[in-house]
């Protein structure tokens, strides 16, 4: 049996989104900056703070993880492919190591669990190097953020971890969006510093180049716009996923959609076969891959790799 491919609607109307005249374009100042990004900050807590809006938080959070990890290998340089880097961590069987690559990513995914609440988690991640100055790091960023906006306090810890070690761009960039959560009293930490700042950038920040400051936190505020679009789109794609839902005949149909509106990539041989991730349904690696191929017909999924093997699947 076959089905017609579902459309995706552009209808995202009933979301918050950015008023047209306050999107990021040539920020002259530090104040243009800091009206935008109070624009954009407040659809964007809109967006992932009320369940009404149905953005898929998880996969929100792994999208943004995975664009991070790309960011921060250019950031570190090492220049991975976000393709290299979602297969280190995709395809690597259990057990074995997925070298650096698969480490940079795993080591977001970890920071979008963390709670905002506390530093004992965010201080095992970071290591122990830094652990020592990472709550005075983070007092001394949030009172920037308090005084002087949200994008102050993240370029503030930038600075300060850089200028400490400037190999620590994970760590710098990790601590800002740490910074921004609690300015936001955001749950959990989202990967937003690290997508848009350059080396030289992060460079000419720490030996005080002029008009430096104002440039990172105009590309902090491009990464939330971003992050607002991308939060629309994935919601607008949720959406069609569980329209669909019912079509599909596949025993376990239900727990492998679940699957997809968290991961950023579902491997069928290895999240789905031999059993469903975090279930106990089984599923071939036949079904697997038929129930994939099937969300692709619908038009709800596409096949992310372009091979005939190894294959991996997402929104």
């Amino acid at each position: 049996m076959t089905y017609q491919s579902a459309t995706i609607s552009d209808d995202l109307n009933t979301l918050p989104q950015l008023p047209g005249g306050v999107t990021s374009g040539h920020a002259e100042t530090l104040e243009t900056v800091a009206f935008r990004s109070g624009a954009a900050l407040t659809v964007l807590d809109q967006l992932i703070g009320d369940p009404r809006h149905g953005v898929p938080l998880k996969l929100l959070a792994n999208r943004l993880a995975l664009s991070a990890a790309t960011a921060t290998s250019k950031l570190e340089g090492r220049l991975a492919r976000e393709a290299d880097i979602r297969d280190a961590w995709h395809l690597t069987p259990p057990g074995e190591a997925r070298g650096p690559d698969g480490d940079l990513l795993a080591f977001w995914r970890e920071a979008v669990r963390l709670g905002t609440g506390g530093t004992g988690e965010i201080s095992d991640l970071v290591g122990a190097g830094f652990a020592a100055d990472m709550a005075a790091w983070l007092a001394a960023g949030q009172e920037r953020a308090r005084t002087h906006g949200p994008l102050a306090g993240c370029v503030a810890v930038l600075l300060t971890v850089l200028g400490a070690d400037d190999r620590a761009e994970r760590v710098a960039c990790l601590l800002s969006d740490f910074v921004l959560a609690r300015a936001l009293t955001w749950p959990a930490v989202l990967p937003i510093t690290a997508r848009r700042v350059t080396k030289a950038m992060l460079r000419e920040l720490v030996t005080n180049v002029p008009g430096t400051e104002l440039a990172v936190q105009a590309r902090i505020l491009e990464s939330i716009e971003e992050t607002i679009r991308l939060a629309r789109d994935l919601t607008r794609r949720a959406a069609a996923l569980r329209a669909v839902t019912p079509k599909l005949r596949a025993k376990g149909s239900a727990a492998a959609v679940d699957l997809f509106l968290i991961e950023d990539a579902v491997a069928p041989a290895s999240m789905l076969s031999p059993r469903i991730r975090g279930t106990n349904i089984a599923m071939t690696s036949r079904a697997a891959r038929r129930f994939c191929d099937r969300l692709v017909e619908l038009g709800v999924a596409r096949e992310l790799t372009g091979r005939p093997t190894f294959r991996l699947y997402g929104l």
